[in-house]
């Protein structure tokens, strides 16, 4: 049965088929990003911030999104609509929404940043780099667009696009919760859960109010720039 409203006001139905492909695909997400966290040591983690001057992590990751979009596709195919990839009711609007969220999350991640964890969160993926290195400044501006406009594209569209549009039968604050959990628990990560999960609910948010993935998007780019960014001239 699609997920559709059954009146105006009402709650939608529940699509059990693509709800569950859903689950299935997240869960998988976040079991092998699990799987790669334990099973990898600090050492290598902390190496791997030479990734972001390397062309073969743009490929790598372009493939890899490419494929993550062509499952999220089929999973929703020709119900496209509840990818909510479309323009928000107010651009002035989803922009004012979109600037308060930015703010709100870099306030949480400065708080976090003061709480004693066993890793700093930002440093936990091992992916940002410890320092500008101009002999692959290629390699860096091709690794940015991965991180701040693939990744956040793709991303976008399968937790407050498909997802949170397949949960709303629950409800407007439990999807919007469940996906923000969902999204966090995808990156396979735990000190930084303190973020993602927060940021995830964030966006969902601003999904909701908008009705629109867009300006998500924004901020998703925006903040994983920022942090790329930030690393570099730091």
């Amino acid at each position: 049965m699609e997920l559709e409203a059954q009146a105006a006001g009402s709650r939608p139905r529940a699509n059990r088929t693509r709800l569950t492909c859903w689950i299935v695909f997240v869960g998988l997400i976040a079991a092998v990003n699990y799987a790669a966290r334990f099973t990898s040591s600090s050492v290598s983690r902390n190496d791997d911030h030479n990734a972001v001057y390397s062309y073969s992590t743009f490929v790598g990751g372009t493939i890899l999104y490419a494929v993550w979009l062509g499952i999220v596709l089929l999973i929703v195919i020709d119900r496209f609509d509840l990818l909510a990839l479309l323009r928000p009711r107010s651009w002035g609007r989803g922009l004012a929404l979109a600037a308060g969220v930015i703010v709100a999350i870099f306030v949480l991640e400065g708080l976090v940043s003061l709480l004693p964890l066993p890793e700093s969160p930002d440093k936990e993926q091992g992916l940002t780099p410890s320092g500008w290195e101009s002999a692959h400044a290629g390699a860096f501006a091709a690794n940015l667009v991965l991180f701040a406009v693939i990744a956040p594209f793709v991303e976008e569209l399968t937790f407050r696009g498909a997802g949170q549009s397949l949960l709303r039968f629950l409800g407007r604050v439990p999807s919007i919760l469940l996906v923000g959990i969902a999204f966090g628990l995808a990156h396979g990560l735990v000190e930084a859960l303190a973020v993602l999960v927060p940021f995830g609910i964030a966006l969902a948010w601003l999904r909701d109010r908008t009705d629109s993935v867009v300006p998500g998007m924004f901020v998703h780019g925006l903040f994983n720039g920022a942090a790329l960014a930030l690393a570099v001239l730091g």
